[in-house]
């Protein structure tokens, strides 16, 4: 818990702040620096790093109910928008070999990097395609199925501090893994979010509320930080702003989406909740037991 050890406390602090203003006027040497790939933590290898998208892409039809062979149906035309892809889009490239006509993709920071090993996990991804997948996924690149030559306009990256894209009824659906838990304004993002999509359109989000990390022995216990505390070691960072489910009801509850499923993926044990309750900061304090207890879920909106 914060406040139980202050030698620690105090460290943790120094260090935070100072790496989080570093994290704010140079925030390319800062992503360098930590090895930011916007997907957590770890070395994974390029095998790993392939079956990761795959399996993200997977989760995203099987949550809207879209079999297999009905996906190249579904996407065809479609116009993809994805926030927060990392370094490499690699869902947008499945997307776009899956049927999709295009994808947006948005971020925060600048992690689009073709470094070697990214470029070997594109080619992972494409050695597992043939025939017209293949090719659609080829068409991705600027020389066609050569990955170190950028990415033509089927897949546009976009870089805005905010977040936000400012776009307008451009895309049909939008996706985002563990993305959401890391914004700073959780309205205006739902707001982007609801503008960018057309009528009819879909947004699917899995949601970790976890703490990435960040807690030390109680898996809820870095609620007990005080909000300007939190503010001040980790705002630039890109680290969990630590809002629960009840706040993203709330949000939702600013716009005109139809919330078609909120579905919990995991729960914290009640003997964590049990303990942390009384050393929480005071945003949390009222909030109930269950909403504490969850600890990721998956959204699936609509747009009438």
């Amino acid at each position: 818990m914060y406040g139980k050890d202050f030698k620690r406390d105090a460290i943790r602090i120094i260090k935070a702040i100072i790496t989080n203003q570093l994290a704010r006027w140079v925030p390319r040497f800062y992503i360098m620096f930590t090895k930011q790939t916007g997907r957590g933590a770890g070395e994974d290898s390029s095998r790993e790093v392939a079956n990761y998208f795959q399996n993200c892409f997977t989760d995203y039809f099987n949550i809207l109910g879209v079999c297999p062979d009905r996906i190249a149906a579904y996407l065809s035309g479609k116009h993809v928008f994805e926030y927060g892809p990392g370094d490499i889009p690699g869902v947008a490239l499945l997307m776009i070999a899956h049927g999709a006509e295009y994808v947006t993709c948005v971020d925060r920071f600048p992690l689009l990097s073709l470094s070697p090993k990214n470029i070997e996990i594109i080619n992972l991804l494409m050695s597992d395609m043939s025939g017209e997948m293949l090719q659609r996924a080829e068409d991705c690149f600027l020389e066609k199925g050569n990955p170190s030559s950028g990415f033509s306009s089927r897949i546009r990256y976009l870089v805005r501090p905010s977040g936000l894209s400012g776009l307008y009824e451009e895309a049909d659906l939008v996706i985002s893994r563990a993305v959401l838990e890391h914004v700073n304004n959780l309205p205006a993002s739902f707001a982007d979010m609801y503008k960018v999509l057309r009528k009819g359109g879909l947004a699917i989000h899995e949601i970790d509320l976890k703490s990435h990390g960040l807690h030390y022995a109680n898996p809820l216990d870095f609620l007990t930080w005080p909000s300007n505390l939190w503010s001040w070691m980790y705002s630039h960072k890109g680290v969990p702003n630590r809002l629960r489910v009840n706040h993203y009801r709330e949000a939702l509850a600013t716009t005109s989406f139809t919330t078609i499923l909120m579905q919990s993926t995991l729960l914290a044990e009640e003997q964590d909740i049990e303990s942390v309750r009384p050393y929480l900061a005071e945003p949390f304090q009222s909030i109930s037991d269950e909403d504490l207890s969850w600890l990721g879920f998956w959204i699936v909106l609509s747009k009438a």
